[in-house]
């Protein structure tokens, strides 16, 4: 989207807590990725209307989205996995200041690696990825196995600041980036098992249905 129609869409979106506001202004002033404002507005209207029972969130950063997704599931259960020493803390510490302790399950990790204790807490009804983009079809494949029947699977940063759509990329390690986002999203969108939407917010999130 445009700048100008971008901020239009945020200036709509409802006060967040005061909890959350502070993890926003954490996460901006540390460089911490989080969820664009606009783009986790569609990933909680969505999950509202799925209404999962278990999430699975591969990226678990300082916990923003996972108590963000909490927050709006009433029965939930969410397992998601960081492998950062500062940000595991800093999810830990910040879910403890909250109210959804009892509903977010915090592994500490490497998503490529723990599979086996991440098997313990499924089949999963969704599953949110938002760690290394490098990594997102291997995230996927490894993970889908787990994924219940119609379940669903949501991967933010799919577009990358819009560098997918750049012919002409100087820099050599975002160009191998934008090559790996760009060809998960062309296998997601012809997988045989799901059907994709790409939907052009925040920075980009792809919504999978499984269908078989």
């Amino acid at each position: 989207m445009k700048d100008s129609i971008h901020t239009y869409v945020e200036s709509l979106i409802k006060e967040r807590s005061p909890l959350f506001q502070e993890m926003e202004h954490y996460a901006q002033e540390n460089g911490v990725p989080i969820m664009e404002l606009a783009g986790i507005e569609v990933l909680l209207q969505l999950i509202s209307m799925q209404k999962p029972c278990k999430i699975l969130e591969i990226g678990t950063a300082i916990g923003y989205s996972a108590m963000r997704m909490a927050d709006v599931l009433t029965d939930v259960q969410i397992v998601t996995i960081e492998r950062d020493d500062e940000r595991y803390e800093q999810a830990i510490k910040n879910i403890k200041q909250s109210q959804y302790g009892n509903k977010i399950n915090v592994l500490k990790g490497d998503a490529l690696e723990i599979i086996e204790e991440v098997k313990k807490f499924g089949p999963f009804d969704a599953i949110f990825i938002d760690a290394a983009k490098g990594q997102y079809m291997k995230f996927f494949e490894l993970y889908t196995p787990f994924l219940t029947k119609d379940g669903y699977v949501y991967t933010d940063n799919v577009l990358f600041k819009g560098l997918v759509a750049e012919e002409n990329i100087e820099n050599k390690r975002i160009r191998n980036l934008v090559g790996k986002i760009k060809k998960y999203n062309e296998w997601l969108v012809n997988h045989e098992d799901y059907l994709t939407t790409i939907i052009p917010v925040g920075d980009g999130l792809a919504v999978s249905r499984k269908t078989k």
